[in-house]
């Protein structure tokens, strides 16, 4: 073993990734994860709570009303996972196009984030997204639902911020 740097000798130990958390031997695009793996959990829930009622129904003596209850709340849990759980049909690339649509000026930088919005948790993209001059004059806040593609609403202004000359 030859020493890569000179602070280093061939008796030092060194840190070193493993091979599958290596960043650098990683190729090809980032698949985002899909808002439909809360299915997984949510049917989990939904067994253990229908067991959990089955149980204190069928054997009242030994089972007391607190795993009723239990599998009411655990039922409820799930059932919300399994409505919450919604595929996307949209990724970040398809909401960065949708978001350049609808605020009307070419965009320079711009970044995809997933969210979720409202009671039922529905999956949706906040993109941020600044016009092209250096320095950017306009930006904007963008919602594209996660699972129809459209823009939910959208926010532009003239960037305020300000840029110094070593930015």
């Amino acid at each position: 073993m030859t020493s890569d740097t000179p602070y280093t000798s061939e008796d030092d130990v060194v840190d070193v990734l493993p091979e599958d958390l290596d960043p650098q031997a990683f190729a090809g695009a980032y698949k985002f994860p899909d808002n439909s793996r809360r299915r997984i959990p949510a049917a989990m829930y939904v067994v253990l709570g229908v067991g959990a009622i089955v149980g204190s129904v069928a054997d009242r003596s030994s089972v007391n009303g607190g795993v009723l209850a239990a599998g009411i709340g655990l039922l409820a849990f799930g059932a919300f996972g399994v409505y919450s759980g919604r595929k996307m049909s949209v990724d970040e690339r398809a909401a960065l196009i949708a978001s350049q649509q609808a605020i009307g000026f070419p965009v320079g930088h711009a970044s995809a984030q997933q969210v979720w919005r409202g009671v039922g948790s529905r999956p949706t993209w906040r993109v941020l997204a600044y016009s092209g001059e250096v320095p950017p004059r306009r930006r904007a806040l963008v919602l594209v639902d996660a699972v129809s593609g459209e823009v939910v609403e959208h926010l532009v202004e003239d960037n305020v911020e300000e840029v110094g000359e070593d930015a």
